[in-house]
């Protein structure tokens, strides 16, 4: 087994960190390196896994995988590397599942996992089918209002409807 040299301070701090994890400070040692900023480079798509580069960041873990049309997650790197989940939900619950799981699983896929463009971080959301819209709500842009939209007859006449009106 190899050595490495470290000074006391790191030591006693890479001790500490393994004994919270409840892992070995090798395996310490090796989770910093899968996810110090070099390793995106270390983590290329496997052959045939194009798709757009996502990552998730959980329980001090960092999760890099694919996205692939039309909404599945390959998981590129760390302990689920290779495996394939239909939607992004899935992959989520898994690594959940994986890294903490004593805790509930139920996550919204598309919020989960991000995506790196120029430097700011975005959900998955944001690339999401059909997940671009003109404004907030789906009808704005579409909805024509008359001029008493909101007179006192037209909100009578909806309490009446209801059953609440006097």
């Amino acid at each position: 087994m190899a050595t490495i040299e470290v000074d006391e301070d790191t030591k006693r701090t890479l001790s500490f960190a393994a004994r919270m994890a409840r892992l070995t400070e090798g395996q310490i040692v090796r989770r910093l390196i899968e996810t110090g900023p070099w390793a995106e480079e270390r983590a290329p798509s496997p052959p045939g896994v194009e798709g757009v580069a996502i990552y998730a960041d959980y329980e001090g873990h960092r999760v890099r995988a694919r996205y692939l049309e039309p909404g599945r997650v390959h998981i590129v790197d760390g302990p689920l590397a290779g495996q394939t989940f239909k939607t992004p939900t899935a992959a989520a619950r898994a690594v959940i599942r994986h890294f903490n799981p004593a805790v509930n699983d139920n996550r919204n896929g598309w919020t989960f996992w991000q995506i790196d463009e120029a430097g700011v971080r975005k959900p998955l959301q944001s690339i999401r089918p059909g997940a671009q819209r003109p404004g907030r709500g789906s009808l704005r842009g579409r909805l024509v209002l008359s001029d008493d939209w909101d007179s006192d007859e037209v909100n009578e006449g909806i309490a009446r409807d209801f059953g609440l009106a006097p």
